[in-house]
């Protein structure tokens, strides 16, 4: 079985997710429409995207509710209806817990959020790397021709960037990053570029990967007694087979604006 004819396989169930939303794909669904078994299907789909079919469509979904929040007027329940959601109450805490805000909040937002690092309350449920804690130094570059754009850079448990990171930053451009009190456990360093002036698009949507740059790296391990090597990330297109970047993010120009102003 060639390379191609895995990822058509795998191009061809993405495809029917975007198109069924609403409806309730389970794996076996899934499984006939890149004709393979589902065993087959959930390991081959694993190994090209970095995340299982289930997790895919879940982020699939959100990314739309994202785009319907900020590019219509539907109520939060219709919109969770043409997700797939039974639930609003569901849909709502699973949003938030994707996204690092209330599907309200994100709308009166218009996509952004006010910050980006963890939130105060889950800081306990994160390993203390100590006083001194754990620097984790890297380099972000893009690739020539790119637009550049603010880099987001985040340490997250799993390969898809939701919710909000373990530790993040904020680069005016590619360019040196440095993580600080980064706590002991096995992550991924995922980075997100989205071209200046261009940060209001809902990342995977049609052609977007024109403007929308990703890169990871990891899992790296980090041991409170140990310092890690450095990371480097370079940046590419947003692919079909990347899962979407779910996170809100800061809206830097209206920081910069506000910040401008108390100046």
């Amino acid at each position: 079985m060639t390379s191609t004819t895995i990822e058509h396989a795998v191009h061809r169930v993405i495809s029917n997710m975007r198109a069924n939303l609403g409806q309730d794909l389970t794996i076996d669904d899934m499984a006939r429409t890149a004709m393979f078994s589902k065993f087959h299907f959930t390991r081959i789909f694993r190994d090209v995207t970095g995340t299982s079919p289930g997790r895919f469509l879940s982020a699939l979904r959100i990314q739309e509710a994202k785009r319907l929040l900020i590019d219509t007027e539907f109520s939060v329940a219709d919109i969770s209806s043409l997700v797939g959601y039974s639930s609003v109450g569901t849909f709502s805490s699973r949003f938030k817990s994707c996204v690092g805000v209330s599907p309200s909040v994100y709308r009166e937002l218009e996509g952004f959020t006010t910050g980006i690092g963890p939130e105060p309350s889950s800081e306990p449920s994160v390993p203390s790397s100590g006083p001194s804690g754990t620097t984790l130094r890297g380099h972000v570059t893009l690739p020539e021709g790119r637009p550049a754009g603010y880099c987001y850079v985040g340490i997250f448990p799993t390969q898809v960037p939701q919710g909000r990171p373990v530790r993040c930053t904020v680069l005016e451009g590619p360019g040196a990053f440095e993580l600080r009190d980064v706590p002991a456990g096995s992550w991924y360093v995922l980075a997100h570029s989205v071209a200046y002036g261009q940060e209001h698009l809902v990342s995977g949507i049609s052609r977007n990967g024109e403007v929308v740059s990703v890169g990871r790296y990891g899992p790296v391990t980090v041991q409170a007694d140990t310092l890690p090597l450095p990371v480097g990330i370079a940046l590419r297109p947003l692919g079909a087979f990347d899962p979407p970047v779910l996170m809100a993010l800061l809206d830097l120009r209206r920081t910069a604006a506000l910040q401008t102003a108390v100046g």
